[in-house]
C-alpha cells in the first residue's frame, strides 16, 4: 500500500513575535506524519501575517499544489494556523475535500464538517474580541491626549515615556508650517510638492513628496493640509477599516460624526488658528458648487 503524501502548513502572525513559531510547528507536524506512516512530500509557510485573510503566498500555493493533486493530506498545528476567517475557513475545506484531501491538525485530529462550524464560530469571536479590546486600548490612550497609532509627519515619540506619548519635531514642524504657508498665499499642492523635492527635503515616508500626501482628501481628514493635530486637535475614530471579501485587503470607510473622539492637545499645536483658517477657506473655495474643480484650473 503506497504512503500517504502529506503536506504540512505552518504560519506565524506577527503577535507571536517569533521565527521561531515556524520551525517548531513543522519539527510536530513531521513527527506526527512519520509516526502515522505518512511521508511529507513539501512544506508550505507564511511568515508574520494573519490568519484572518488567504491572501497569503504559502497557503495559495497549498491550494494550487492541491488542486494538482501532489499530495493526499494537509497536517498544521491547528484549524487556525490555516484561517481565523469562518468564511475562508469553509472555502480551504470544500476545495481540498473537492480534491480527495484530508485536512488533519495535531490540535482537533482529522477535521470534519463539524470542526469547520463550531471552530470557525469561535475564531470568528476571538477576532471580534480581539479588535474590540484593541480599540477600548486606542480610545483610552486617545482620550489622555497620546497617539492612537500610526506615526504622524512633524511629531517624534518620546522615549522612555507612556506608549503614544509625542513631541513636536522642530525641524518637521518648519516644514509643516513652510506648506501651510505656501497653500494660503495660492501655491497648488502640486507646485509645494515639486518645490520640496527640488529641495531635497525627506517626506513622511522619509522618500519624495506627492500632491496627495499634501492635499489627502478633506472629508476623510486625510493629507498634511487636513490634519487638525497641527493646531493641536486630536481626532480619533474618523474611519474604521475593513477587509473586502473580494479583494481581502483592507478598505477605509468614513465613520458618522458623532462617533469621532477629539481630544485637544495645545501643547502639540505646530499651526496658528488664523493660518489653519486660510487654508480651510482656501479648499471651501476651490469646492463651491458650479463647475467641477478640474474645469476652473488652467490647463
Amino acid at each position: 500500500m503506497p504512503m500517504t503524501r502529506v503536506a504540512i502548513y505552518a504560519r506565524y502572525s506577527s503577535d507571536l513575535q517569533s521565527q521561531a513559531s515556524i520551525e517548531d510547528q513543522i519539527r510536530l507536524c513531521e513527527e506526527r506524519v512519520r509516526a502515522s506512516g505518512g511521508t511529507v512530500v513539501q512544506s508550505y509557510t507564511d511568515h508574520a501575517v494573519s490568519g484572518a485573510s488567504l491572501m497569503r503566498p504559502g497557503i495559495q500555493m497549498l491550494m494550487q499544489d492541491a488542486a494538482a493533486g501532489k499530495f493526499d493530506e494537509v497536517v498544521a498545528e491547528a484549524l487556525d494556523r490555516i484561517s481565523r476567517d469562518q468564511e475562508d475557513i469553509a472555502a480551504v475545506f470544500k476545495r481540498l475535500s473537492f480534491a480527495g484531501i484530508k485536512i488533519n491538525t495535531l490540535s482537533e485530529g482529522e477535521i470534519s464538517q463539524l470542526h469547520i462550524g463550531l471552530k470557525g464560530t469561535m475564531n470568528a469571536l476571538f477576532l471580534k474580541d480581539l479588535a474590540d479590546k484593541t480599540r477600548r486600548g486606542l480610545r483610552g490612550r486617545v482620550e489622555k491626549g497620546r497617539s492612537g497609532g500610526g506615526k504622524c509627519y512633524g511629531y517624534g515619540v518620546v522615549a522612555g515615556e507612556e506608549r503614544g506619548k509625542r513631541v513636536v519635531n522642530e525641524a518637521d514642524a518648519a516644514v509643516v508650517r513652510r506648506i501651510f504657508e505656501d497653500y494660503a498665499s495660492g501655491k497648488s499642492p502640486k507646485a509645494i510638492a515639486f518645490q520640496l523635492n527640488e529641495e531635497g527635503i525627506a517626506g513622511p515616508s522619509g522618500k519624495g513628496w506627492g500632491q496627495s500626501t499634501i492635499n489627502g482628501n478633506r472629508q476623510r481628514g486625510t493629507g498634511l493640509l487636513n490634519n487638525e493635530l497641527y493646531v493641536g486637535r486630536l481626532v480619533w475614530n474618523r474611519l474604521r477599516y475593513m477587509k473586502d471579501p473580494e479583494t481581502g485587503k483592507r478598505v477605509s470607510k468614513l465613520n458618522p460624526e458623532d462617533e469621532w473622539i477629539t481630544q485637544e492637545v495645545p501643547e502639540l499645536r505646530i499651526i496658528d488658528e488664523p493660518l489653519w483658517a486660510k487654508v480651510k477657506e482656501r479648499q471651501a473655495s476651490l469646492n463651491k458648487p458650479g463647475k467641477p474643480f478640474w474645469a476652473k484650473q488652467r490647463p
